[in-house]
């Protein structure tokens, strides 16, 4: 059975109502609701969020230690996160892939958000697709593992 961790970051709980018009109007239940029920035949997706970054670090470790796929949104991490940027590396590493997602294009965005430091260490990349970004990211975990 293969596992995917969909991990996100800080202030995606608030999907739907936060920057709607940035972000979408698909909430973050639905959204974890609508990514669990896309597992294929043996997969099983597990979808966590959270705004702590030790948390987010230990659940990339734990990708290691099971041998589970990652798609990660890093949220606010992606412009400043070392610490999280090193335990992708881990992940990657180990040669499972992580693909980071984002729903809006942050290249669109404020020049802030310009800059990933996780991006570098990442399998790939998918961003600007709204919530479908993540969809778009489990279609890549497959298409490697084929």
């Amino acid at each position: 059975m293969t596992r995917i961790l969909v991990l996100n970051g800080p202030n995606l709980s608030r999907l739907g109502t936060r920057e709607p018009d940035v972000y979408g109007l698909t909430t973050w239940p639905e959204l974890a609701e609508a990514l669990s029920k896309a597992a294929a035949k043996g997969e099983t997706i597990e979808v966590r969020q959270t705004d702590d970054e030790s948390e987010l670090i230990g659940w990339l470790h734990e990708a290691v230690d099971t041998s589970s796929e990652v798609v990660l949104n890093p949220a606010a991490f992606t412009h400043y996160s070392y610490a999280v940027r090193d335990a992708v590396a881990l992940v990657t590493s180990a040669g499972l892939p992580l693909i980071e997602v984002h729903i809006s294009n942050p290249h669109a965005r404020e020049e802030f958000r310009h800059t990933s430091v996780i991006s570098g260490v990442a399998t790939g990349v998918i961003a600007g697709f709204g919530v479908n970004s993540y969809h778009l990211a489990l279609a890549a975990v497959r298409q490697r593992r084929a």
